[in-house]
């Protein structure tokens, strides 16, 4: 295992857990998410989709962290899920549409995207 493949592994594990400790006490918060950014949440459906589909991305970032080489394709839609989630971010909180602390969480699945992205290119394809 060379030096790089360490530092492609430690990005995936590191980001998917950071992803498990933000999105699981989703599950558990969203009468209080209503109350801290009104109105209170009318689609639950939503709430609950992006949160399940956002651990499924956990778990796949943990794939990926045990071989890089093997799963370097999916380090492409890794990288879209990251951007989608900030680049959305920057958008709505331009038109005043989403509290700051938005933006931060934003800023960090960028800066997740900008290492998948160095992962991916310092990763050799098999």
């Amino acid at each position: 295992m060379g030096k790089s493949d360490l530092w492609t592994k430690r990005v995936f594990w590191w980001a998917g857990a950071y992803g498990v400790v933000a999105l699981i006490p989703n599950y558990f918060m969203e009468t209080r998410f209503g109350m801290d950014h009104p109105p209170a949440i009318t689609h639950p459906e939503f709430y609950y989709g992006f949160t399940g589909v956002g651990l499924a991305w956990q778990v796949a970032f943990f794939i990926i962290a045990k071989n890089p080489v093997r799963y370097r394709a999916m380090m492409i839609p890794s990288m879209l899920e990251k951007v989608a989630f900030g680049a959305a971010v920057g958008v709505l909180w331009m038109q005043s549409r989403v509290p700051v602390l938005f933006v931060g969480a934003g800023a960090v699945d960028l800066a997740l995207a900008g290492l998948f992205l160095a992962a991916f290119l310092k990763t050799p394809s098999e």
